[in-house]
């Protein structure tokens, strides 16, 4: 496909006049501003895990920066903006993740990232220099939006959060269900899916006012 063309499965949304496309791979790409928003990347939690010697897979990091990278190459975005959450504790800096993390910053040289400090961040610690991520505290102004990490309402615009892993059961037949990461529109806040592979889903009550997306494997479906 064409980078920058609508990538298959997503979908827009529009809030506080600016146009958001709802990808697939729990990101959101506002053409206008050449940019990619996502939250809670949670790099190295899988070495944390090893780490309290606690037997996990390796691997998970690697594959969420392939799939970031597929999010930067559909979209043609010069800017990425991470609302939280980048590395998930001081005990998964190990030396093979962050070798991982800084090839892939190689080879999305030219992209500008900043990280709007979470939670885990303020444990973690910021990213080694080398990486060339831009770190600030919340608010963090994107045109009428504003970026932070755990979801509450701002006076001077339309907030985008992470932190809460929103997710949706769906009911089948028979009791079956399962429950799908979703993006979620309040009338004044925004809360994006967790990025991160290796990271659990929260539960989601729905209000009468909000308006879901949920991610069925590459489709994102309203609900």
């Amino acid at each position: 496909m064409t980078a920058g063309a609508m990538p298959a499965g997503a979908v827009t949304h529009t809030v506080a006049g600016e146009q958001l496309v709802l990808l697939p791979d729990r990101a959101i790409w506002l053409p206008g501003r050449d940019m990619v928003v996502v939250a809670d990347l949670h790099w190295g939690k899988a070495a944390a895990f090893r780490a309290a010697f606690v037997p996990v897979p390796s691997g998970t990091t690697a594959s969420d920066l392939a799939r970031l990278s597929r999010v930067l190459h559909e979209t043609a975005a010069t800017s990425l903006v991470v609302l939280g959450d980048l590395l998930h504790a001081r005990a998964g800096r190990h030396a093979d993740t962050l070798a991982t993390i800084t090839a892939w910053r190689e080879a999305h040289a030219t992209v500008d990232i900043t990280l709007v400090r979470g939670n885990h961040d303020t444990h973690a610690g910021d990213p080694p220099a080398a990486l060339r991520i831009a770190c600030v505290d919340a608010p963090y102004a994107i045109g009428s939006l504003i970026g932070v990490h755990e979801p509450e309402e701002h006076p001077n615009g339309y907030v985008l959060a992470g932190h809460l892993h929103p997710c949706v059961s769906v009911y089948g037949r028979g009791r079956q269900h399962i429950r799908l990461a979703a993006f979620v529109f309040g009338p004044r806040v925004g809360v994006l899916p967790a990025f991160s592979s290796f990271t659990g889903t929260g539960m989601y009550e729905r209000s009468d006012q909000d308006t879901l997306f949920v991610i069925a494997d590459r489709d994102v479906i309203a609900v």
